[in-house]
């Protein structure tokens, strides 16, 4: 392995939204960054695909907002409930400045985009089937990561290693840092189904009694996540695929004729939920970011936007001294987790509480459907009070702007 291959400034292990956009951000500021990928591709069904307001502002300072926009998605301004086959408004985002809806698009046409425009920078080093397997160490700091390519084995050396691979990380494992699990009363199936015109045009959930179900409209499909006890999962399996179907249709009259569409548990992927975080997201010449330094439910479809957060609260501190050769200490890894911690902490106990208060009572009830407090559906009544949770998980608490620059050259 030559030595322009072997050593970079910055490597990034992991191409997901937190790893692709860092490694932009930094390439773009003109720091030599290295993103590893362990896939040939992003093309991955049930990945994250909910773009918020928050996201949507960093792609414009980047001046990506066209080309975004261009990729297919599904925009929603409001996000509803049938309670005990009662509707009921939960969120709205219209009205909220600047933008009034989030997107629902592809990860993978995200990734593609974020890539495109990163190669366009000479300093961007973006290997795919690359898999980082461990760190190096050397004087008591990482010194860069053992890597397995599509052809060998290889050492790549950096001054400063990122992780963003994600929930089940191989470096934080690695590095020896346990996260506290929070813990998550259910899972999450998820599969699709074929989507009519005279179906809803709404993205919205259902809760009866024993069952919670979500319906994302993807045009042409809906992207179903259905809502399991936690640990249930084996033991539904074993059931005929049949079971499945008809909780779909008892939830959703309007799927039954294509319930059928389910074709055995083979199409049914199971997220397994967890919301944990570290204590400490940094060694010296180590980084986590993402759900390596924090894993989030699915609630509110926060994680790829808060990852997304996290890779420029860290391109703000990192790009420059990066840029300059300087040595990364130690404390600038703190600031970021210190920058970060605070609006993870406060939205993953705004999801534990809805967890414990909402999800955990409706698996649990039997009898009686289900009834949104008389207070609070008057409440909800009221767009500015539904503005609250689309402020929350859509523009989120501490928002980041791009603040380190483009190169001069660039």
């Amino acid at each position: 392995m030559s030595e322009g291959l072997s050593q970079t400034r910055c490597c990034v292990v992991g191409g997901g939204p937190a790893g692709m956009m860092l490694g932009l951000l930094l390439a773009r500021a003109g720091a030599a960054v290295t993103v590893l990928e362990k896939h040939g591709d992003f093309l991955r069904d049930f990945r994250g695909d909910t773009v918020h307001p928050s996201t949507l502002a960093i792609l414009d300072e980047l001046g990506l907002r066209a080309g975004f926009d261009a990729l297919p998605q599904h925009r929603v301004e409001h996000l509803d409930a049938i309670v005990g086959g009662r509707p009921q408004p939960i969120v709205d985002f219209r009205g909220l400045h600047p933008y009034g809806y989030l997107a629902l698009v592809p990860q993978w046409n995200f990734l593609d985009l974020l890539a495109r425009e990163g190669q366009r920078h000479p300093s961007f080093d973006l290997r795919m089937r690359h898999c980082a397997t461990d760190l190096l160490r050397e004087q008591g700091r990482v010194a860069g990561v053992r890597v397995n390519g599509p052809d060998d084995a290889y050492d790549l050396r950096a001054d400063l290693v990122v992780a963003c691979d994600g929930r089940h990380s191989t470096l934080r494992e690695a590095a020896g840092l346990v996260a506290r699990d929070y813990g998550a009363p259910m899972d999450v199936l998820w599969f699709r189904l074929p989507r009519k015109d005279s179906d809803p045009q709404d993205t919205f959930g259902i809760v009866d009694r024993g069952h919670m179900m979500v319906l994302l409209n993807r045009d042409d499909y809906w992207q179903v996540a259905y809502l399991v006890p936690k640990g249930s999962d084996a033991a539904l399996r074993a059931q005929p695929v049949q079971v499945l179907r008809d909780g779909v249709a008892e939830l959703a009259a309007f799927l039954a004729d294509r319930k059928d569409a389910i074709a055995g548990w083979d199409a049914v992927s199971t997220l397994t939920v967890k919301i944990d975080r570290l204590p400490r997201w940094h060694l010296p010449g180590l980084l986590l970011l993402g759900d390596a330094a924090h894993a989030m439910s699915p609630i509110g479809g926060v994680g790829i936007n808060l990852a997304i957060q996290d890779a420029v609260a860290a391109a703000n501190r990192l790009a420059g001294p990066l840029r300059a050769g300087a040595p990364i200490d130690e404390t600038l890894l703190a600031q970021v987790q210190q920058r970060r911690e605070f609006p993870v902490r406060v939205v993953q106990r705004v999801q534990m509480l809805m967890q414990r208060r909402l999800i955990s009572s409706v698996l649990e009830q039997r009898g009686e459907p289900p009834r949104v407090p008389a207070l609070l559906r008057w409440l909800l009544g009221f767009r500015a009070v539904r503005h609250v949770p689309a402020r929350l998980f859509g523009y989120g608490l501490r928002r980041e702007y791009v603040a380190c620059g483009p190169a001069r050259d660039a």
